[in-house]
C-alpha cells in the first residue's frame, strides 16, 4: 500500500473520530481513538514510537515520540490547539528526517 493510499484511510478515520468526539478533549484521547479506528481498518499502527537521534553513530534517546506510525510509512502528529503553527510543522519534519519517512500528517482537534 502506498503512502497516499494509507493517508486516504487515515483521513477517513480522523474525520470519524472528530465526528464522534468533537472538540475539547486531551490529545491522548484523540490519539487513542484514532489508533482504534486505524486498527479497525486493518492497518498496522504503533503509538508513541521512540525517535532517537543518531550522533556520531550512536543512537541517543532525546525524548522524541511519534504519536502514531502507520504501516511503518506514515507519521501522524496530533495536536489539541486552536491553530497550528510553525513549531508543529517543524516537529513533523524532524520526525520525517530522523526516521527517513516520506509522509507526515499533522492534525488538530
Amino acid at each position: 500500500m502506498t503512502e497516499n493510499e494509507i493517508s486516504n484511510k487515515i483521513l477517513g478515520c480522523a474525520i470519524e473520530v472528530h465526528k464522534q468526539l468533537g472538540p475539547g478533549l486531551l490529545e491522548s484521547a484523540y490519539q487513542e481513538c484514532l489508533f482504534f479506528e486505524l486498527k479497525e481498518q486493518g492497518l498496522k499502527v504503533r503509538k508513541e514510537v521512540p525517535m532517537p537521534i543518531t550522533y556520531k553513530d550512536v543512537k541517543l534517546d532525546h525524548g522524541y515520540r511519534i504519536n502514531l506510525l502507520v504501516e511503518e510509512k506514515v507519521v501522524i502528529e496530533i495536536k489539541t490547539v486552536e491553530l497550528l503553527n510553525d513549531v508543529h510543522t517543524a516537529q513533523v519534519l524532524t520526525y520525517l528526517k530522523l526516521g527517513g519517512y516520506k509522509l507526515g500528517l499533522l492534525g488538530y482537534y
